[in-house]
């Protein structure tokens, strides 16, 4: 039999308010029957029943995640810093993948809406009005996060745009003169909310534009390696690929080691988010560090706040800081 609150209060000759106060650390309790109470509940296994708790509080403890995927080292770094942060709050973390679909993201935010999570943190490969009017029916709060929206929703993220320019504003003072700039993604412009890609694309032309270098060569296609191998690297002007994301930096690195080329000597790489695997790889590679933790860990401070509270914590987007990494790989 479930042990409950009653026969905890029993067991130490309490009353059940007094048990309450200690096993969800209120005030009014003596330190000392405090720690006595959370004793005896562990002496008798004790487990909180969550959907008694859900109905009183009028919260089911949960929060919900959508993302691409976890293919992305970042994605994966974000994921374990939200389920922390989330379990430090006392939430639960439905995780919810949508493989870059926009109809399975609306699946997914179904899901979690009928699993009556108390808030979702959104990863969105939608976009547009009918997209948000879609949001607005489930009278969910959401966070936003990487790919914004409209100012209509609470977003999480750094100035893309900023944080690419000023990267590629470290590169041409190295004296680099040509540019390849790789983003597959780039082929959904239009199709897809692809925010994060367009405005680093953005921070790149400004940097270029900025320094009077007009001419770079923009890969909107999967197919960046066959791309490559027809640039002899050693006949060009000094040449730098850009890289939307590392792991597109780390297939380019991975390809011209194959060919022969040595880097930065032969040309520069530079990539965009620092994920944590970039530790192991040589010549250590130039790039931007996307703070994925604080993001995450912000996005849930703030949900939990507008869900508690009734208001996110800035009631505005909050835009964290970015980090150039000056590698070796430039």
């Amino acid at each position: 039999m479930r042990v409950t609150i009653k026969d905890i209060a029993k067991y130490c000759g309490v009353s059940s308010g007094t048990v309450d106060r200690a096993l969800n650390n209120r005030p009014g309790i003596k330190e000392k029957t405090k720690q006595k109470v959370l004793q005896a509940a562990k002496d008798l296994k004790y487990r909180p029943d969550f959907t008694a708790r859900s109905l009183v509080k009028g919260r089911t403890m949960t929060l919900g995640i959508v993302l691409f995927d976890l293919y992305n080292r970042s994605y994966a770094q974000l994921l374990t810093a939200v389920e922390l942060k989330a379990r430090e709050y006392g939430y639960f973390l439905y995780i919810a993948l949508t493989d870059k679909d926009m109809e399975n993201e609306k699946q997914c935010i179904e899901y979690l809406a009928n699993h009556k999570v108390d808030g979702i943190i959104l990863f969105s490969v939608n976009k547009g009005t009918e997209f948000e009017e879609y949001l607005h029916g489930f009278s969910i709060p959401i966070i936003t996060i990487f790919n914004f929206l409209s100012a209509d929703w609470e977003y999480v993220g750094i100035p893309e745009r900023a944080a690419m320019k000023n990267g590629v504003s470290h590169i041409i003072d190295k004296g680099y003169k040509q540019f390849i700039y790789i983003s597959p993604p780039l082929k959904y412009k239009g199709i897809t909310n692809i925010y994060t890609q367009e405005e680093r694309l953005q921070g790149f032309l400004e940097a270029l534009a900025s320094n009077d270098l007009k001419e770079a060569e923009i890969i909107r296609h999967n197919d960046y390696l066959d791309y490559l191998e027809k640039i002899n690297f050693r006949q060009r002007e000094r040449t730098a690929i850009i890289c939307s994301c590392d792991l597109y930096a780390l297939e380019v690195m991975r390809f011209l080691k194959t060919k022969g080329y040595s880097i930065p000597l032969d040309v520069g790489i530079m990539g965009f988010d620092n994920i944590d695997v970039l530790k192991y790889v040589t010549p250590a590679l130039t790039t931007i560090e996307y703070p994925v933790e604080a993001i995450g860990d912000k996005a849930v401070e703030s949900l939990v706040h507008k869900i508690e509270k009734g208001s996110y914590i800035n009631n505005e987007n909050t835009e964290l800081s970015y980090r150039f990494i000056a590698g070796e790989s430039i």
